[in-house]
């Protein structure tokens, strides 16, 4: 009878109603356990699906577009602008980026079963995708309007895949190129369908960079250091890097001289320089020999004219422009990296609030794109603003529409990156921009306005002096005519060729004139390495190349420097000691793969993929069978040699049983060990044997006052630790013994979090905010005797020092002056 009792009592038990939490808890955990055992299938025979969770209904996004065309972007900004041109017959929803991607904690690819992504959804971006898949049931149609790129696609491709089914309405798929209302209306009357081929693109990409990722990746943790990875564009950009630090490292100096005559014409001076030494090119490497040829030209109180040439040259004005010339200048004329102007450029396409009759705007068409075509009605727009400023001559008979040598009229709706309004000057909408984004639009804009106008024309001139065993040559030009010049001119730096508009101004002489000599200067010259990347160059580099594309080069970039495989000093990319390490072992261990001429061929087999010419399938095919067979004859004993400096380990002994001592990989990192090891002998140490001696720094810990600090070391480079560590754990940044000139407090190095460069401030941020860009040096200023000036050299003067107090500049010996300038700096921590 009890027995009878409790069943009964289990069964009243089981048909109970069970609370919502439980039932929510007993439904995820249902969940999980489905899902890892489906991820054990994936090596069998039938390609297993990492079986996922089925997502609640969403009544109130149901609601919402009942009897509504839905509408899907990528970003809740474009959202919000689209949703105001559209009105209510329209429901616009974002997918804020990706909503699948493969697993986290499993590569999610089998190579033996066709290479076939195993995709979930996103964590975190299941509440998105129950959204839209519950607003798509009850939608009338359904446009998919994210990014018209490859990544673009290859998202509405997953968004489908969700929301599609039997009873699903419509979908299509829209393309915006710029934010406008008319733009988007039209784009929303010619959508399509999904573009399978640049799908498949973008996927062998995600799956080539997946594999290389997950499997190079434990080879540098256990040669170099637990943790780190390796990208297959990022690590072929770092190769770039490296190798042209070591051309800097190993390139010796040659010592010249040049002569340079200064003359002065009708009061106008100017240089003529030595161009001919007895009818050839003059290699003068020793100063004896410069002051020689100075001796023999001392007499010459004038020299002749011998030969006038004047003709006239045009220079055109360059295309708007694409993603990567944007990139290259925005970085020299603004000083903006390449990942802070991509997302510069990604507001303004997306649309920036402006007065309250406009609404939102997108001022820019979309930013991510290799050509330069510009539309009729964009091109007549502009001249309509421009017909309004200049006169006549400044606009050419018809308007410039460009095109890439590959053919870029044929793409369609493909344009350069240009305003959406040419009558929106900077100056109409800077009220309602951020001074980033001002300066950003006012580029574009100028660029733009200037490649619709006409060319610069200039007045070249070259006049000769020979003198027998010796011609001077003077160069020069003037702007005759200003034309495109009027509104934009490009910027340069240091490697960039002289422009016309940067030689000198020749006063008008005549042939056969006696022009008198103010004085002939010899001067020493040394011939200089190739210059490190700076953002621009490197941008330019990877695109002459054919690496990345142009929705990879902001990543490229600043992956470098997240994962501290080089640093931002000047502008300029220094690589880390960790950075050579890694370029060395990947390297070596892959050298097909990490070849700079195979990463370009892959891209165009990427491209040839888009075509239609090529199976995304066989690509991966072609690289996996290589990339394996290096992937099983990992020498990690070679390795580690080849990443540190291992040379004199050959010399010791196991302190245990006197073996041999060999670097070793570990799940951990690399190790030293008994060749013995680990069956007949049990000895281990780190890769370096020998411990650094502390040092130790006169300055009080700001928690618990101790002096003095140590000096420690982090990824992030070095700082000051209190020696009591872990019972205070104070710190400071490392200081450079020069004091702020504001409050007396030290300067030290930091880092910017956001673009990862180098700068010192003073310690009493933020009651203090006093900053510099160069290394501060405890040099004394000769005008107000403040002991503390940055270190500076450029190209043209050398090296000189600038007052941190009174911004005095004073010139130093060239010998050990760049060394504060040029110093990486490993101490920002």
């Amino acid at each position: 009878m009890a027995t009878t009792k409790k069943t009964s009592k289990k069964t009243a038990a089981k048909s109970a109603p069970v609370p919502k939490k439980a039932a929510a808890k007993t439904a995820k955990k249902a969940a999980n356990t489905a899902t890892k055992t489906a991820a054990k299938r994936v090596g069998t025979r039938t390609r297993a699906v990492l079986k996922e969770p089925e997502l609640p209904h969403d009544e109130g996004a149901a609601q919402a577009a009942a009897g509504k065309s839905l509408v899907i972007v990528e970003s809740p900004a474009k959202a919000k602008t689209i949703g105001k041109y559209l009105g209510n017959q329209y429901l616009v929803r974002a997918t804020v980026g990706h909503i699948r991607d493969l697993p986290v904690k499993q590569i999610g690819i089998d190579p033996a079963e066709g290479f076939e992504p195993q995709y979930v959804t996103i964590p975190g971006k299941e509440k998105t995708v129950a959204e839209l898949k519950s607003a798509a049931k009850t939608a009338k149609a359904v446009f998919i309007a994210t990014d018209p790129d490859r990544e673009g696609e290859a998202i509405a491709w997953h968004v489908e895949s969700q929301i599609s089914g039997a009873k699903a309405p419509p979908i299509k798929r829209a393309l915006f190129y710029e934010i406008t209302k008319d733009a988007v209306r039209a784009a929303l009357d010619a959508a399509r369908q999904i573009d399978q081929k640049k799908v498949d693109a973008q996927q062998a990409r995600r799956v080539l960079d997946r594999l290389v990722g997950y499997k190079a990746s434990p080879v540098l943790w256990k040669t170099v250091k637990k943790g780190l990875s390796a990208g297959r564009v990022q690590t072929v950009a770092l190769r770039l890097l490296v190798e042209r630090e070591r051309e800097i490292r190993a390139f010796n100096a040659q010592e010249y001289w040049k002569i340079t005559a200064r003359l002065s014409h009708e009061g106008q001076p100017f240089v003529a320089k030595l161009h001919h030494l007895d009818g050839a090119k003059p290699v003068i490497a020793t100063e004896a020999a410069a002051r020689a040829i100075v001796a023999d030209c001392a007499t010459r109180t004038h020299f002749d004219v011998t030969s006038l040439k004047q003709r006239e040259r045009r220079k055109r004005p360059e295309a708007p422009f694409r993603t990567s010339t944007l990139q290259q200048e925005a970085a020299k004329k603004l000083g903006f990296g390449s990942k802070r102007t991509m997302r510069i450029a990604q507001n303004l396409y997306e649309g920036v609030q402006l007065s309250a009759a406009e609404g939102a705007v997108g001022l820019i068409t979309y930013m991510r794109t290799d050509h330069v075509r510009v539309a009729e009605s964009a091109a007549a727009a502009a001249r309509a603003v421009l017909e309004v400023s200049f006169p006549a001559p400044y606009l050419p008979a018809a308007p410039q529409l460009y095109a890439d040598a590959g053919g870029d009229a044929a793409q369609g709706a493909h344009e350069g990156i240009r305003p959406t309004d040419p009558a929106r000057t900077p100056d109409a909408v800077a009220a309602y921009l951020t001074p980033d984004q001002l300066k950003l639009y006012t580029l574009i804009w100028q660029r733009f306005m200037a490649s619709q106008m006409t060319p610069a024309v200039f007045d070249t001139t070259t006049v000769d002096f020979d003198l027998g065993r010796y011609l001077f040559r003077a160069t020069g030009s003037v702007v005759k005519f200003e034309g495109f010049l009027a509104i934009y001119k490009e910027a340069t730096e240091e490697g960039d060729h002289r422009t016309l508009e940067d030689e000198q101004a020749l006063p008008a002489i005549v042939a056969g004139a006696r022009v008198p000599v103010t004085s002939i200067d010899p001067s020493q010259h040394f011939t200089e390495p190739p210059p490190r990347f700076s953002e621009a160059s490197l941008v330019k580099e990877l695109e002459k190349l054919g690496i990345g594309r142009p929705s990879t080069y902001a990543s490229i970039i600043s992956t470098l420097t997240e994962r501290h495989y080089a640093e931002l000093q000047q502008r300029r990319f220094f690589p880390t000691p960790l950075g050579e390490s890694v370029e060395k072992v990947m390297v070596r261990q892959f050298p097909r793969e990490f070849d700079v001429g195979f990463t370009a061929r892959m891209e165009a087999e990427l491209d040839h993929v888009e075509e239609g010419q090529l199976r995304w399938q066989r690509v991966l095919e072609d690289f996996w069978s290589p990339f394996s067979e290096a992937l099983g004859s990992v020498d990690a004993e070679a390795l580690i040699r080849e990443a540190h400096d291992l040379s004199g380990l050959d010399a010791e002994r196991c302190p245990t049983c006197g073996g041999r001592l060999v670097p070793k990989g570990g799940f951990f990192g690399p190790f030293v060990a008994c060749e013995h090891h680990p069956k007949a002998c049990t000895f281990t140490r780190p890769l370096k044997g020998e411990v650094k001696e502390k040092r130790y720094v006169e300055v009080s810990c700001p928690l618990c006052g101790v002096t003095p600090m140590i000096v420690r070391r982090s990824k992030s480079g070095e700082f000051l630790g209190c020696t009591t560590f872990p019972k205070c754990k104070g710190t400071k940044s490392m200081p450079t013994g020069v004091k702020c000139p504001k409050c007396g407090g030290d300067l030290a190095a930091r880092k910017s979090k956001k673009r990862g460069e180098a700068f010192y401030g003073c310690e009493n941020y933020p009651n203090c905010k006093f900053v510099c860009s160069k290394k501060p040096v405890a040099d004394a200023c000769p005008d107000c005797g403040f002991a503390g000036a940055e270190a500076r050299s450029t190209k043209a003067r050398g090296a000189f020092r600038r007052c941190l107090k009174c911004q005095n500049e004073w010139d130093v010996p060239s010998e050990g002056a760049d060394e504060g300038a040029t110093e990486t700096a490993e101490s920002a921590g």
